[in-house]
């Protein structure tokens, strides 16, 4: 009962911090020049975004790692001895991540190009590994929870490989599907909220806590990120919010209901191996422009809001899954 006030609490904190300090720094991003650069073969209703301040990811990145320093210092030492273990891979990946982010951004402002797809891939492989030796060392992990069957021992190796996957393929579709005003943030917060649930579940209070705080975080960034957008997440926010949502993941053995709960990603990823692969292959293409939700010609609030519906029932699901599924 303590662990889900605290939840609440840091859950409602992170949100009226996100909304304290988002106007401020939005005024920050605006007097340094720190605008998005629209590439010209993109839908032609994003030239609007030409120059909206962008790296907004930085703001709920910043609430969420010093909520998780406050609560790390009121905890007495006991506590923290399961504090630490539960979050310190989510918080790293959130940080690490988006620092990676917030360089390509940086650049991609100053020069007109970000830092190339491989070069991100090494960085974001590099904190995968760290993050899937951690979780396997610490909790000894040697197996996966099967949704309604229970767990599956796979071993130490083929776990880090269906980390690694996680980490870095959830990293990029989150990127993928931050193309509209809300969209990115929203499904998001629905994927959090499913882990949450996941992560009590399993009884790891401290995790819950971790992902109110992204949830509260990320509910404030899209009070100015809805559109019309008053700042875009960038690269520093969501290649962090994948990276982070697939440790949250792995950290509960529940990964393979990382698609369930991200199954927008998990769509937007794959209309995009599938259009390039059809186009090298064939020459054609499968949709009218990937990734998926730049096929919809409806207005862009409406795909948005279709695409949340689909998160919060996908969490939904997710979350019943779970609670669903033998753990002994």
């Amino acid at each position: 009962m303590a662990t889900a006030i605290l939840a609440l609490g840091v859950m409602l904190s992170a949100f009226l911090l996100g909304l304290i300090f988002g106007g401020p720094y939005i005024r920050l991003l605006r007097r340094f020049g720190i605008g998005q650069n629209i590439r010209r073969e993109g839908p032609s209703r994003d030239f609007a975004k030409q120059g909206i301040p962008t790296m907004g990811g930085a703001l709920f990145i910043i609430v969420v790692a010093v909520l998780w320093a406050f609560v790390w210092f009121l905890l007495p030492q006991t506590e923290r001895d399961s504090y630490i273990p539960q979050t310190i891979v989510p918080i790293g990946a959130l940080v690490g991540v988006g620092a990676l982010g917030a360089i390509d951004d940086f650049v991609n402002v100053k020069y007109g190009f970000g830092i190339r797809g491989r070069h991100k891939l090494v960085w974001q492989t590099i904190v995968a590994v760290a993050a899937a030796i951690y979780i396997q060392k610490h909790f000894a992990v040697n197996g996966i929870f099967v949704p309604l069957v229970g767990e599956w021992v796979v071993g130490a190796v083929v776990f880090g490989i269906i980390a690694v996957v996680a980490i870095v393929g959830t990293s990029n579709g989150v990127n993928l599907t931050d193309g509209m005003d809300g969209l990115a943030g929203g499904t998001s917060v629905f994927a959090f909220l499913a882990f949450a649930f996941i992560a009590a579940a399993v009884h790891y209070d401290w995790l819950v806590v971790f992902c109110a705080a992204m949830v509260g975080a990320l509910l404030a960034f899209l009070w100015f990120n809805v559109h019309p957008a008053e700042v875009i997440m960038g690269d520093t926010g969501a290649l962090a919010i994948g990276a982070t949502l697939a440790c949250c993941a792995l950290t509960t053995g529940f990964v393979l209901l990382l698609p369930v709960a991200g199954v927008i990603f998990v769509a937007e990823t794959g209309s995009v191996i599938l259009q390039v692969g059809s186009y090298k292959l064939r020459g054609k293409r499968i949709f009218r422009m990937a990734p998926l939700h730049n096929q919809f010609e409806w207005p862009e609030v409406k795909v948005t809001i279709r695409f949340w519906l689909i998160g919060a029932l996908a969490g939904i699901v997710a979350a019943i899954l779970a609670f669903a599924t033998p753990m002994r």
